[in-house]
């Protein structure tokens, strides 16, 4: 949920957590967002990574943050996707794991 209040701080849009813990061994969580541009992604991306590194947590793996259309931060528990409107609808990750749960998330006042 820290990965979600962080990408919202940054004016992300249509953030969902998608809960992949009964399916695949590979992460818990998927984080997924929008910028409106690549300068937003990459803007996003930097937040998350700069606020979780405070706390002593640094990304696994990380990708797309020079091109920013789509960039990637893994941190094994959790991966973020922070995407552009035109590369969300291209690759469709909500599509791919419809089948899983989502994690409501609670409006930020």
């Amino acid at each position: 949920m820290r990965v979600a209040e962080l990408v919202d701080e940054k004016a992300a849009g249509d953030t969902l957590v998608l809960d992949l813990r009964e399916v695949g061994a590979f992460t818990d969580f998927f984080v997924i967002c929008s910028g409106a541009n690549e300068r937003q992604t990459r803007s996003i991306a930097q937040h998350v990574r700069e606020q979780l590194k405070v706390g002593g947590t640094i990304p696994r793996g990380a990708a797309g943050e020079r091109d920013g259309s789509w960039v990637i931060l893994d941190y094994l528990d959790v991966v973020l996707h922070v995407f552009t409107p035109a590369a969300r609808e291209f690759y469709g990750l909500e599509e791919l794991w419809g089948d899983v749960p989502e994690i409501e998330l609670v409006a930020q006042s």
